[in-house]
């Protein structure tokens, strides 16, 4: 597995990614490198941030989707009913938009620094955005 760096705010996480289940996913995340902006708490999710990806253009087929994702297991959604997204949960996550349930991509699922992650997602509820850096490791 490849692994990524996931910089979010004063926090650092190492995931891995998921070549064999999201393929496609994995290369064109690998591709849009490094991957920035700002994280927000998700509106419809429960436990997530998420970060839009509009201007990234990534276009990938549905593999490996999920709307009910673990803790620290990162969904990339290729738009569609919705925009384009990445979605990473700090704890119990549906993932979801105004219009239901959405199937986002389990491309990657952060293993080091996880025991932060709850910390770090509920900064982003109570004090705002935080910047996001998605790097290779």
């Amino acid at each position: 597995m490849e692994p990524l760096s996931v910089n979010i705010g004063d926090y650092q996480f190492k995931a891995e990614l998921h070549m064999e289940e999201a393929p496609e996913t994995c290369i064109r995340i690998l591709e849009a490198l490094p991957i920035t902006g700002r994280v927000i708490q998700a509106r419809w999710s429960g436990e997530a941030v998420w970060l839009q990806m509009d201007t990234y253009g990534i276009e990938v087929p549905q593999e490996n989707a999920t709307s009910y994702p673990s803790m620290g297991q990162l969904l990339y959604y290729p738009g569609g009913v919705s925009e384009k997204e990445i979605l990473i949960p700090y704890g119990s996550a549906c993932f979801a938009s105004k219009f239901g349930l959405l199937p986002g991509n389990h491309f990657a699922t952060i293993v080091l620094g996880e025991g932060r992650l709850r910390e770090m997602g509920e900064r982003v509820l109570w004090e705002g955005a935080k910047e996001i850096a998605i790097t290779e490791a």
